[in-house]
């Protein structure tokens, strides 16, 4: 699974909207939950070089493995690079909630 970069286009919302069902099946599959966008995609100034950004719920018992295949399958759904995290530096916290949208 590799990342292919939708040429000249730049990720949005509406974007992520659109593939909604896969990507939660995806999510649902290696034990996650409660995906959120934030960053410049959930701000709408997503740029054509610009990553996605996103935080997930991880079910307990689950491992780093599982979080990596997620990461991977994202990419491979949206043909751009995604930030898959946990959670957030914690000076970053408040702006994170305060953009975060959830899918």
């Amino acid at each position: 699974m590799t990342s292919t970069r939708q040429s000249g286009k730049a990720p949005t919302l509406e974007m992520l909207r659109e593939r909604r069902e896969e990507i939660l099946a995806a999510v649902a599959r290696h034990g996650a939950s409660n995906l959120r966008v934030y960053g410049s995609v959930a701000r709408g100034e997503a740029r054509p070089a610009s990553d996605i950004d996103m935080l997930v719920d991880v079910e307990e018992g689950r491992s780093l493995l599982d979080l990596a295949a997620l990461h991977l399958e994202l990419e491979d759904i949206l043909g751009f690079p995604v930030e898959l995290g946990t959670d957030v530096k914690p000076r970053l916290r408040e702006r994170v909630r305060a953009e975060a949208v959830v899918l």
